[in-house]
């Protein structure tokens, strides 16, 4: 038989659970009327979702762990042993954070869409090319020569970047 108390914490999990994925329906709905009203690449919706999901769950922890009262001084040393391995992992590879940071950035921002001409203003490595695809690290790009290239996300937000704009859309655009 449960006790009071271990029936109070049941309830206060379900309604943490119930705000979680009433939130998490709330969230994507709007991501995705967001994705359709600027016409943006459904793929990138997903992942900006995948994101914020990942940040959600771990708020949903810390809330059940408060419910059911974990000791704050072991749940600290836990999660400052967790922290410190993943800080090690990350340090390491902190590009990967960087990139993914800077592509929901790209999501919100769009300063770009797939399929613009596009000018990165690099001294030493100066790119003129198509966007292929954003994707949650990188973006393709296509030179005017056939080649492929993949640039970080994270250096599209550090570099200058021109939309070129074809010569018969300018001329629509400066006659209406």
């Amino acid at each position: 038989m449960l006790s009071r108390e271990e029936i109070h914490h049941l309830i206060l999990t379900a309604v943490a659970l119930s705000i979680f994925i009433i939130l998490r329906v709330f969230i994507r709905k709007v991501t995705k009327r967001y994705t359709i009203k600027e016409h943006l690449n459904e793929y990138r919706a997903q992942l900006v979702g995948k994101s914020i999901d990942i940040f959600m769950f771990i708020f949903l922890l810390l809330a059940i762990f408060a419910i059911w009262g974990v000791n704050s001084k072991d749940l600290f040393v836990v999660m400052s042993s967790v922290f410190a391995i993943i800080g090690v992992g990350l340090f390491a590879q902190w590009s990967i954070l960087s990139n993914i940071t800077s592509g929901v950035i790209l999501f919100f921002s769009f300063p770009f869409k797939i399929g613009d001409f596009i000018k990165i203003h690099d001294k030493d490595f100066p790119i003129e090319a198509q966007i292929q695809d954003i994707k949650a690290f990188h973006i393709l790009l296509r030179t005017t020569e056939g080649e492929v290239l993949t640039y970080p996300n994270n250096m599209l937000l550090q570099k200058g970047i021109t939309i070129v704009v074809p010569e018969k859309e300018e001329e629509k655009e400066f006659h209406d």
